[in-house]
């Protein structure tokens, strides 16, 4: 594909500390925390007892394995550090906004340049193909999107989101909301470890597993007459008048796509 590269720095980062912290943020997530690595990101949910989104998040190990390194949404800022700190009770766990300390950008496509060889980085799927996060240092942020931007093409905001429906990648406020089962988003091959043990809403994740069955599915939508779609529409059926079969929850007018 064509080598791209995002703006990443506006999510919110979470450091996740403490002698506990590896046990206790496991038994938060949907995924087996210990497949993260420094340089492999692990794309994971956090749940309520119900089964239904608390939060979504990417986490990478630090080097010394005595810390994570939590991302998010712009959307969670004040919702994700308060559902984490909400289980943290006899725990030696630290939750910490570690946001501005440095920039991050996701490139796919193309191998990170010579001039950032030296940074620190890590593999991640966040829009469908396995791309590197790349963190640099806040005053070098200027310096490093000229590097990247002379090996591939910068997505702005809408690109970003215009690329994210093309490939049917579900996002926070929009298919990810605390009404959804991440199961009900497509998120079971990227987000879930059905063989780690316990985590708060397991039980329905489970038990949605030995049914096969989910009461909605994320899909995607081509308008066949050319009308535009918007977010938010409703869907009805053409079989029973009066039923409803769905909404819209992100759109788009795709070049590529037509």
């Amino acid at each position: 594909m064509t080598p791209a590269f995002f703006d990443l720095s506006g999510r919110v980062r979470l450091r996740v500390k403490g002698a506990d912290c590896l046990r206790y943020l496991n038994g938060q997530i949907t995924n087996d925390l210990r497949k993260a690595t420094a340089t492999t990101v692990l794309q994971a949910s956090i749940l309520n007892p119900k089964g239904k989104l608390s939060g979504h998040v990417f986490v990478t190990a630090e080097t010394d394995g005595g810390a994570f390194l939590l991302d998010a949404e712009e959307e969670q800022r004040e919702t994700l550090p308060a559902r984490l700190e909400r289980y943290i009770i006899a725990d030696d766990v630290e939750v910490e906004d570690v946001g501005g300390r440095f920039s991050v950008f996701h490139l796919i496509g193309a191998e990170i340049p010579a001039g950032l060889a030296t940074a620190k980085s890590a593999m991640a799927n966040r829009f469908g193909h396995l791309g590197q996060d790349i963190w640099i240092e806040p005053d070098a942020t200027d310096q490093a999107r000229q590097q990247l931007s002379a090996i591939a093409t910068f997505c702005d905001a809408a690109r970003t989101e215009q690329f994210r429906i093309e490939m049917g990648v579900p996002r926070w406020g929009a298919e990810l909301t605390d009404e959804i089962i991440p199961v009900e988003a497509n998120l079971e091959e990227v987000a879930i470890d059905y063989a780690k043990g316990c985590y708060i809403g397991q039980e329905v994740i489970s038990r949605m597993k030995m049914s096969g069955q989910t009461n909605k599915r994320l899909r995607g939508l081509i308008s066949s007459s050319g009308d535009p779609l918007a977010a938010g529409m409703r869907l009805w059926s053409d079989d029973e008048v009066g039923k409803e079969a769905g909404w819209i929850s992100s759109a788009t007018q795709s070049d590529r796509l037509g």
